[in-house]
C-alpha cells in the first residue's frame, strides 16, 4: 500500500507507516448529542469513512479500530435536559439513536468502539489524577487545571503563539487560574446539573480531558490516526494532546509523536459564505435531507471536494450529485448482462484514493470506468464493470440494484403504466407529434416521474419528496 495523508502536525503529506500493521488504530471526535446533526456534522464521519474503508482493505478487517467518541455531558445537553424536565441521558439517547441511523443512511460503516464520556467517567478522574501527581495539573477551588506553562510543546500542533492561543480560546480569566491558557479539567457542577464524586470535589469533566481519556481506554497509546474538522485543531486536539502527553509520559515534552503518528482534518462546510454552525442558526439537518435525497447523493455531495478544502454546500450540489449517481447507475443497468471479470477497484482510481484520499480524482476514474463499460470490447466492459464495482464499494457507492436505485419506489402496476407512456413517447417523437409527447411527458410528471433522455435511450426515475 502507497498512502500518503497530510499530518497537520507536520504540515506536509507524509506516507502512512502504522505502529503495528497488525492493528492499525484511528480516533475521530463525534459528536455532543443534544440535537439532530447537520451536514456539517457529518462531512468528518464521510470522510474518515473513506479512510476506515481504505484501511481495511489494506491492513484487514479485524486488523483496523476505529473509535468515535459520543459527548454525552455538555452544557447544551443539560440545558436541553433541564428544557424538558429529564435526565440528561433521555436526551442523549435519543439523539445519539437518531444520530447512528442517519450516519448508517449516509453509507457510514459503524465505527469499532463508540465510548461516550459518562461512561468513561473513572478512567477521566484517573488521567486527572496523574496529572496532578505529575506536575501537569493543580487544583484550585473545587477545579482542576492544566497547567499550560508545565508543558513546553504546548501549541506545536496548532502553531500558535501563547497570546494567539489565549484569545482564540477565549478562556475566562479566573483568580484560581494560574496563567490564562490553563484550562479546566474538573469543574463543580452548577446546580441541576449532572455531578459525579471526585477527590477535587463533587462536579463534572471538561471537555478535553474526555476525549484524551477515551482513547486511552478504547485504543490505548500511542494511536495511529487522530482525525476530525479543522476547527477542533485548537483548542480542543492542542489541548488534548498536552494532558495526555503529559499522563502518559511526563511534561518534559519531546512526545507529541507517542500520543497520536498522524493528525488529519477536514475543511470546513460553509453555507453561503459563513461556516455553518447551529449557532449561526444556517444549518441544513442531516434528518430532514435524507428524507429529500437519497443518502448515497448526499454522501457523494460530501466527497465531491478534496477533504482538507472547505465545501461550499447548496441543493444544485446535490442535484448534480444525483444526476453523477444516475449517470453510473444508469451504465451499470445497461450492462446488465455483464459478467465482472475482476473485483478489484481500477488501479488509478486506488492511486488516487491513496494519495491523501483525493475523493475527486477518485470519482473522475469512476466515469472513466463507466465509459468503457459503455463503449469498450466484451473483455474491457467486463474488467470496466468490476472495476467500477469494486472502486464504488470502496467509495461506499454503486451497491444498489441499478432498478431499485432509478424505480425503488414505484409499484409493478405504476411502473407498467410508466414504460407504456414512455414507449408511447417515444413513438410520438419518431412521428414529430409533439404535442402528443409534451402531454405524455406532462401525465408523467403527474405520476411524479422525471424521465431522462440520452443516446441510449429514455430512462426514468421517481421524484424525491420536497
Amino acid at each position: 500500500m502507497s498512502l500518503s495523508l497530510y499530518d497537520t502536525m507536520a504540515r506536509a503529506k507524509r506516507p502512512f507507516v502504522p505502529a503495528d500493521p497488525k492493528r492499525v488504530t484511528m480516533y475521530v471526535c463525534g459528536p455532543t448529542v443534544y440535537n439532530y446533526a447537520h451536514i456539517g456534522n457529518a462531512r468528518p464521519v464521510v470522510v474518515f469513512d473513506v479512510l476506515f474503508r481504505l484501511l481495511r482493505r489494506a491492513y484487514g478487517e479485524d486488523a483496523v479500530l476505529y473509535a468515535a467518541n459520543v459527548t454525552d455531558v455538555d452544557d447544551k445537553i443539560n440545558a436541553k435536559a433541564q428544557a424538558e424536565g429529564v435526565e440528561i441521558d433521555i436526551i442523549t439517547q435519543r439523539y445519539l439513536d437518531i444520530y447512528n441511523r442517519d450516519m448508517a443512511t449516509l453509507g457510514a460503516l459503524a465505527p469499532t468502539f463508540q465510548p461516550r464520556a459518562t461512561q468513561t467517567m473513572d478512567a477521566i478522574q484517573a488521567m486527572i489524577a496523574t496529572l496532578v501527581q505529575k506536575g501537569g495539573a493543580y487544583a484550585a477551588e473545587g477545579h482542576v487545571l492544566f497547567d499550560t506553562q508545565a508543558y513546553p510543546d504546548y501549541g506545536k500542533l496548532s502553531g500558535r503563539p501563547m497570546d494567539d492561543m489565549i484569545a482564540g480560546a477565549r478562556v475566562d480569566v479566573a483568580p484560581y487560574k494560574r496563567h490564562p491558557a490553563d484550562f479546566v479539567l474538573w469543574k463543580p457542577s452548577k446546580p441541576g446539573e449532572p455531578v459525579w464524586d471526585s477527590p477535587w470535589g463533587p462536579g463534572r469533566p471538561g471537555w478535553h480531558i474526555e476525549c484524551s481519556a477515551m482513547i486511552e481506554q478504547a485504543l490505548g497509546l500511542p494511536i495511529d490516526i487522530h482525525g476530525g474538522g479543522n476547527d477542533l485543531i485548537f483548542p480542543h486536539h492542542e489541548n488534548e494532546l498536552a494532558q495526555g502527553v503529559c499522563a502518559a509520559h511526563g511534561c518534559e515534552g519531546g512526545h507529541t509523536g507517542e500520543y497520536a503518528r498522524y493528525w488529519l482534518h477536514n475543511g470546513f462546510l460553509n453555507f453561503g459564505s459563513e461556516k455553518m454552525s447551529k449557532s449561526l442558526g444556517n444549518v441544513v439537518l442531516v434528518h430532514d435531507l435524507v428524507k429529500q435525497a437519497p443518502g448515497e447523493a448526499v454522501r457523494w455531495a460530501l466527497l465531491v471536494g478534496h477533504y482538507r478544502a472547505p465545501l461550499e454546500w447548496s441543493g444544485e450540489l446535490i442535484e448534480q450529485a444525483r444526476k453523477s449517481l444516475d449517470r453510473l447507475y444508469g451504465a451499470l443497468r445497461r450492462a446488465a448482462d455483464v459478467t465482472p471479470s475482476t473485483d478489484a477497484p481500477g488501479p488509478k482510481f486506488l492511486a488516487a484514493l491513496e494519495d491523501d484520499l483525493n475523493t475527486a480524482q477518485a470519482m473522475a476514474e469512476l466515469f472513466v470506468l463507466g465509459s468503457v463499460l459503455e463503449t469498450g470490447d466484451e473483455a474491457a466492459r467486463a474488467q470496466a464493470k468490476g472495476e467500477l464495482l469494486a472502486s464504488g464499494a470502496l467509495l461506499g457507492f454503486l451497491q444498489a440494484d441499478p432498478e431499485t436505485w432509478f424505480q425503488g419506489g414505484a409499484d409493478p402496476e405504476l411502473k407498467a403504466r410508466v414504460e407504456t407512456l414512455i414507449a408511447d413517447r417515444i413513438a410520438a417523437r419518431a412521428a414529430k407529434d409533439w404535442s402528443r409527447a409534451d402531454a405524455i411527458r406532462d401525465e408523467l410528471n403527474g405520476l411524479n416521474v422525471v424521465v431522462m433522455d440520452s443516446a441510449e435511450g429514455a430512462t426514468w426515475r421517481l421524484k424525491e419528496p420536497s
